[in-house]
Formats: C-alpha cells, sequence, structure tokens
C-alpha cells in the first residue's frame, strides 16, 4: 500500500461555491501511481468548507449559496462572536454544516467520481483569502 499527503494553498476565491477538482488533480502527480485506493481532502479553515455536487450547471453553485444565506442569515440577533464581522459567524456555521472533508475512490489513477460531480470549495466568508487544503492519498 502506498500512502501521500501533501498540503496544497488554493487560489482565492470569493464568497461563494466553487469547483476546485480540476485544481486539486492538477498538484496531485502521484494520483496516477494509485490502481484501487481513495484520496480525502481536509481544509484547514473554520469559514471554510467541501462539498461534492453538480459539476456542469453553474445554477447549483448559485442556489447552493442563496440557500445557505437565508437558512444562516447574518446579523442574527442572537449572535455574539461578532468581532470580525456580519459574515463571521454565519461563516462557522455554514462550515460546520457543509463539512471540513470528503473522500473519493481513486480507480485506475483517476478519482473515480460520477459524470455530475465535483468538488466544491465552500468559501461562507466575503474575503477569505487563499485557503490551504491537506490531500491525503493511498491505495494499491
Amino acid at each position: 500500500m502506498k500512502f501521500f499527503q501533501k498540503e496544497i494553498r488554493l487560489q482565492s476565491r470569493r464568497r461563494g461555491f466553487h469547483l476546485i477538482t480540476s485544481e486539486i488533480t492538477a498538484q496531485l502527480d502521484e494520483l496516477s501511481e494509485i490502481e484501487t485506493g481513495q484520496l480525502q481532502v481536509f481544509i484547514k479553515h473554520t469559514s471554510a468548507s467541501l462539498t461534492i455536487n453538480e459539476n456542469a450547471d453553474p445554477t447549483v453553485r448559485e442556489d447552493f449559496e442563496s440557500h445557505m444565506n437565508k437558512m444562516v442569515p447574518e446579523n442574527a440577533p442572537y449572535y455574539k462572536h461578532t468581532f470580525e464581522g456580519p459574515d463571521d459567524m454565519p461563516a462557522h456555521i455554514k462550515a460546520s454544516l457543509m463539512g471540513t472533508s470528503v473522500t473519493i475512490p481513486v480507480t485506475n489513477g483517476r478519482l473515480n467520481l460520477g459524470t455530475w460531480q465535483g468538488i466544491y470549495l465552500c468559501e461562507h466568508r466575503n474575503h477569505g483569502g487563499s485557503r490551504k487544503v491537506v490531500l491525503t492519498l493511498f491505495g494499491v
């Protein structure tokens, strides 16, 4: 069994849901060495998250953003953690709801995602900056 782990920095993105599948695979040359295995992608932040969903129609990503903003609004009167701005506490809640990692099967040196699936960076801050993710790849 082979194990590879590396930390990469994603480019900065505006608030919203962004496909990062190709950015991840472009920085993971070791993927071609795995015939059968898994890739875990973990984000090292508390105000951004990861998920897997529709990779073709960009309106899906827009709808995710609209729904999350309605479900977890800014400026709720009961928020106490407000020092870093009105998007900060909602970003923490959204990140906890969406999750910090995704795991994808690897088959014949490629991510074994469905036809319409892609990895999303869910940026919940207005100015989140570049994000760090840890890629852990293993298999035979």
